[in-house]
């Protein structure tokens, strides 16, 4: 495949240019701070992107919405499917700035597609599908959407030579036009070997940081899971670093070691605070990347994620919007557990509660009362048989248990394999930044 050029002066240019000028918020918890409206209310609905399966409904990925408003008449069920044709293995999505279109992406055959959420949110519709992200980039797997203000960032997870770990991240506009791109660094930087590898962004305005994790190439995530596991060459190819970079820059100023695997990223959304956290998911282990007294950015281990000699595969995290507590599922155990990080120097868990026989994504509301589970991992490292629970479940918080309000089984309704959760809400349970001061200052 033909060498990419660098991004343009132009390019880098335009993005400096509205890194510095435009306003950030955050939205609830764990999406982009340069999100415009957050949802400080009552969520309408919660969007889930859903794997296919082979003899099951129309074999389609689709996102499915489904009205979460404890007032309407439709509470708890499914009220509109949208699927986009094939199975390609359907992961993660995120929203652009202006909140009215969610990109979703597919890690197999790199396909993005962009659905219009804003204008009507309890009817999507499939308005944009990107299909150069792998010819554009030389990057495969489109991970994590990220929104910049006007664009959105891209995380590849492979590349197209060998289908490995190595990869970067791409920048398109809001219109879907390719914009940059950034390869993860290799090599030796500051006395650690840069793998090159990607999974997860987030971005800390405050600081000027933008802060990515590592996973593993194609070869691996698309591997059946039995197999992969017994296979001791391709479980040497997990990523084992985190990368600081200069955000206006967009260049890598700091390879930190971080082994076994770190996935999801959440800053502390508290103004002022110069953290984040993330879960490793061989070595079951959270991290902490702070500043030190000096302002050099480190990662260390503070907190034992179950029992790491069992390898009960710590996925999704979720911090709460004080910054008070994370949210963990560890996928083996089908577990969700609650950590107190009133000192995120010592994280403590203090709540436990088996999800499912299998359980990945975590998001919650704003106000951390309303808390929302899905189970599928990828479609070859889901269990098998009975195990094989596929669900949308919702459960009530008070800050000593969760209650299971409603579940949704996807089986059962012939929908797929239940993945990432958006949510969206109708205008009058929406927030603009001038109404959330404690993101309201998270301003450049």
């Amino acid at each position: 495949m033909k060498k990419l050029p660098t991004p343009t002066a132009l390019a880098t240019s335009m993005l400096l240019a509205l890194f510095a000028t435009t306003p950030v918020a955050a939205d609830e918890t764990c999406n982009s701070p340069y999100l415009s409206t957050l949802i400080k209310g009552q969520e309408d609905f919660v969007h889930v992107w859903t794997l296919g399966v082979k003899g099951m409904g129309d074999e389609s990925d689709k996102l499915v919405t489904v009205d979460v408003n404890p007032k309407s008449k439709d509470y708890g069920k499914v009220v509109h499917t949208l699927s986009v044709g094939g199975r390609g293995e359907a992961h993660h999505g995120g929203f652009t700035d202006d909140r009215r279109y969610l990109w979703a992406g597919r890690l197999d055959d790199n396909k993005i597609f962009v659905f219009d959420i804003g204008s009507n949110p309890g009817k999507p519709r499939l308005v944009r599908t990107i299909v150069d992200f792998a010819d554009r980039t030389g990057f495969v797997g489109p991970h994590t959407f990220y929104a910049l203000p006007g664009r959105m960032l891209v995380q590849g997870l492979s590349n197209t030579q060998d289908h490995g770990g190595r990869t970067g991240m791409a920048v398109y506009n809001n219109k879907g036009e390719f914009v940059a791109k950034y390869d993860m660094p290799t090599g030796a930087h500051n006395g650690v070997a840069a793998d090159g590898y990607g999974y997860d962004i987030g971005i800390n305005p405050q600081k000027n940081a933008l802060l990515t994790s590592s996973f593993t190439g194609w070869n691996n995530y698309m591997m059946d899971f039995g197999k992969l596991v017994q296979d001791a060459e391709a479980m040497k190819r997990f990523g084992n670093t985190m990368v600081m970079w200069n955000l206006k820059a967009m260049k890598p100023e700091k390879v930190m070691s971080v082994p076994g695997s770190p996935l999801e990223i959440r800053w502390s959304l508290k103004a002022g605070d110069n953290w984040a956290i993330t879960a490793t998911a061989l070595t079951s282990k959270l991290v902490l990347v702070k500043q030190d007294a000096a302002g050099e950015w480190q990662a260390r281990a503070v907190a034992d994620v179950g029992d790491p000699s069992t390898i009960p595969l710590p996925v999704d995290i979720s911090i709460t919007a004080d910054a008070k507590g994370l949210w963990v599922n560890t996928f083996m155990d089908g577990k969700a557990r609650y950590f107190d990080l009133t000192n995120p120097e010592a994280p403590v868990q203090t709540y436990e509660k088996v999800i499912g026989r299998q359980v990945n994504m975590v998001s919650q509301s704003w106000d951390g009362k309303r808390v929302y589970f899905t189970s599928s991992l990828l479609g070859n490292w889901d269990k098998r048989g009975a195990d094989d629970e596929q669900f949308l479940k919702l459960y009530h918080w008070d800050g000593k248990a969760l209650t299971e309000q409603f579940a949704i089984d996807f089986y059962k309704l012939n929908l797929g394999r239940a993945h990432h959760m958006k949510f969206s809400a109708r205008t009058d349970t929406r927030a603009s930044v001038e109404d959330a001061p404690r993101v309201a200052s998270m301003r450049q």
